[in-house]
């Protein structure tokens, strides 16, 4: 108790956890969007229930994590080199989540495109109560999809301080986030189709960054995030151009 005390009595870590903090509530966009996308395909009433299982899943998995440090520093250890790269477990988990998230996105897009293949989607507007995955198969899909993101967030925990409580203390904040946030975000996708898809290419995006993480090539996360922003801002514009005219269309009737 008293070592805690001493630990948050220094400035130095008030910073730390404020930055490792918003690390982790940014790591957990990419989690909660794949999240609200896979929960909108099941039944209505079943839809709050996953999206609370998976968030829980991603904490508990999470705190485990944390209670393994030793072992997740070494899953950044080199096991085999291939064609003069080296690769680690992490890399391998990074590259396999990628693909999993390259195919899932695909695979919806496809299935929004073509009605006919089981899409929830027809002439841009949502179909009611589409049921297109069943409940067993979401929170099967998020859990390996929270696996993912729960290794890849520890070690930028454990990259960023050595102290267990602040990361702790910075994964229930953050997951806590995702808690309070995860039924807007998933009603605002589900009510503005076109959001839909852009949503998907964000997942698209993210694969593709995970995969090139894995093979060793560093992309900044901030690039990332910068392109996902100013792509969910121009989508903005286009809603608020697309409710003036159709205002504009019902005051002319």
């Amino acid at each position: 108790m008293e070592s805690l005390l001493l630990l948050f009595s220094q400035p130095t870590t008030w910073v730390a956890l404020a930055t490792l903090i918003a690390m982790e509530v940014v790591l957990g966009i990419d989690n909660l969007i794949f999240i609200s996308i896979l929960t909108n395909k099941l039944p209505e009433g079943q839809r709050e229930r996953a999206r609370r299982i998976g968030i829980g899943l991603a904490l508990v998995m999470r705190l485990g994590l944390l209670g393994t440090v030793a072992w997740i520093v070494q899953l950044t250890e080199p096991v085999f080199e291939l064609m003069g790269n080296a690769f680690s477990w992490k890399d391998m988990i990074l590259i396999a989540g990628g693909l999993f998230l390259l195919w899932k996105a695909t695979k919806e897009i496809h299935h929004s495109m073509d009605p006919e293949s089981g899409g929830d989607m027809f002439e841009g507007k949502p179909l009611e109560n589409a049921v297109t995955m069943g409940f067993g198969a979401a929170i099967t899909q998020i859990l390996v999809l929270d696996l993912v993101f729960s290794i890849d967030s520890i070690i930028t925990a454990v990259g960023m301080t050595e102290h267990v409580p602040i990361m702790v203390i910075a994964v229930v904040f953050a997951v806590t986030v995702m808690l309070v946030a995860a039924n807007p975000l998933a009603k605002f996708i589900n009510d503005n189709p076109t959001v839909v898809m852009l949503a998907l290419g964000f997942l698209l995006m993210i694969g593709m960054t995970l995969i090139a993480e894995g093979f060793g090539a560093h992309v900044p996360k901030g690039y990332v995030y910068a392109a996902m922003a100013f792509s969910a801002g121009i989508e903005v514009l286009n809603m608020l151009s697309r409710r003036a005219k159709r205002k504009q269309r019902e005051s002319t009737i």
